[in-house]
């Protein structure tokens, strides 16, 4: 039995060293010191020797299976780290390559148009004013001469913030027309002239035309004897630096509480030169915004007398603008994040 046992530790010596993976290993250990595997065989004949022979035969055979335990754990070792080194290998950079440029950032097309607006302000003479997203009713609405029962007072359009009891009411924005307040109450009784952008918030069904979140910007002029004729040349002047030379405007009654008389601004369409086309519905004309000449009680609340001082002001969106000038279909584009989208701009 000693001889056979022998030639089986020969065999499975060599066999572990012909072994090339895990499987292989698997599948020896199971053949050799498994259960049902051949030491296990052979070592049930020990009971069948003498009795004198038993002790050194069991020796041998404990000796013989931890040896090849050990010489298949140290196989096991030397494949895990000749794995290792492969993925190493795989993984390694050779720093002789071109470097990979890293992804640069671009401007979102509602921060392109609002850099494009504070420009051409700043070059007939506007600063751009902050003002706060949250602000009192009595900013947002009251001042602007909302009376108390305006629709746009009601909870279906305006998100009012949770306050003390007893405290005056809170809003988020729905316009940034109260920051011509601020600015009329930090100036007057001199001459201003500011514009202002900023995100403003509506209580909406977000659709592919309508959001809950978006920007605008307004922009206000006070000073003594300013007419509609100065609101037309500035209107003029930023149709033609945001849209190209030879941009026209028009002006169509409308109302706006804040504003008297008020209009709406369309701008000949830039894509087609006013000869019609789909985005501005074969009409060849595009509908901008709202503006007009402030109201004498808006005056007031700022800290104008009226009888001495007037102004203008207007307001717009810039997604609005960036939807006409770049042919963008939902407005929810904007805020989607989707880096598809942005890549496009800037």
């Amino acid at each position: 039995m000693i001889e056979e046992l022998h030639a089986l530790e020969t065999q499975a010596a060599r066999a572990l060293a012909n072994s090339k993976n895990q499987t292989e290993l698997a599948e020896w250990k199971s053949a050799y010191l498994g259960k049902q595997g051949a030491f296990t065989r052979l070592s049930k004949g020990l009971g069948a020797l003498p009795a004198d022979e038993r002790p050194l035969a069991g020796q041998k055979f404990n000796q013989a299976r931890q040896q090849l335990e050990q010489a298949l754990a140290l196989a096991e070792e030397q494949l895990k780290h000749a794995a290792q080194m492969d993925e190493l290998e795989a993984d390694q950079i050779d720093v002789t390559l071109p470097g990979r440029a890293p992804s640069i950032g671009r401007l979102h097309p509602s921060t392109i148009v609002i850099r494009n607006v504070v420009e051409t302000f700043a070059e007939m003479g506007f600063q751009v004013w902050d003002s706060p997203e949250v602000e009192t009713d009595e900013f947002n609405f009251g001042m602007l001469n909302f009376p108390p029962d305006h629709p746009a007072r009601d909870m279906q359009d305006t998100f009012y913030v949770e306050t003390p009891p007893g405290t005056p009411p809170v809003v988020l924005r729905t316009h940034t027309s109260p920051g011509q307040i601020h600015a009329m109450q930090r100036y007057a009784p001199e001459p201003v002239r500011v514009l202002l952008p900023g995100k403003c918030y509506r209580m909406e069904q977000v659709t592919a035309r309508s959001e809950m979140m978006f920007h605008q910007f307004e922009f206000l002029m006070v000073g003594r004897n300013v007419t509609m004729a100065d609101l037309k040349g500035t209107l003029d002047g930023m149709a033609t630096r945001l849209f190209g030379a030879g941009t026209k405007v028009r002006l169509r009654p409308s109302y706006f509480p804040f504003t008297e008389p008020s209009a709406e601004l369309d701008v000949s369409c830039f894509l087609c030169s006013g000869k019609g086309c789909r985005i501005c519905k074969y009409s060849g004309w595009l509908e901008i915004g709202g503006c007009g000449m402030v109201h004498p009680n808006v005056l007031r609340n700022g800290g104008y007398d009226p009888e001495v001082f007037s102004g203008f002001a207007g307001g717009f969106g810039p997604e609005r603008i960036g939807i006409l000038k770049y042919g963008i279909d939902d407005i929810r584009w904007f805020f989607s994040g989707d880096e598809r989208f942005l890549k496009q701009f800037g």
